[in-house]
């Protein structure tokens, strides 16, 4: 394994992305919440660059008592990563795709030290 230097620490801040290339790999590594997350650039579907999506929070259905869809409303506590070739979503914190659990993104360490953000590739 090698550490890449992402950047220094501050520099991401809750929201942002940065991907690193090492070679033919992609690594997209997010700040959210102040924790860091990385995953391979890589969606399961078609290969798309999964980390150049944007990051929605997930979409949940509003059902009345009957369950008769009321609407639907944003819930901020799943963040949600979102391919932007076909729509494919992941959970932020896990890498798991929101539609089929089984399917998950490779995950790579985060490395904070000596005031530099590394990802162990």
């Amino acid at each position: 394994m090698v550490d890449v230097l992402v950047c220094q620490q501050g520099d991401l801040k809750d929201g942002d992305v940065r991907i690193v290339a090492k070679g033919e790999l992609e690594v997209g590594i997010y700040r959210h919440a102040g924790k860091y997350f990385a995953y391979q650039n890589r969606c399961f579907h078609q290969g798309g660059p999964v980390c150049e999506g944007v990051i929605i929070p997930k979409v949940e259905d509003v059902l009345a008592p009957d369950r008769t869809l009321l609407g639907q409303r944003f819930n901020e506590d799943e963040m949600h990563i979102v391919c932007p070739w076909h729509g494919y979503e992941y959970k932020l914190e896990t890498g798991e795709c929101a539609a089929d659990k089984k399917l998950k993104l490779r995950r790579y360490e985060v490395i904070e030290r000596d005031g530099g953000v590394y990802v162990a590739l």
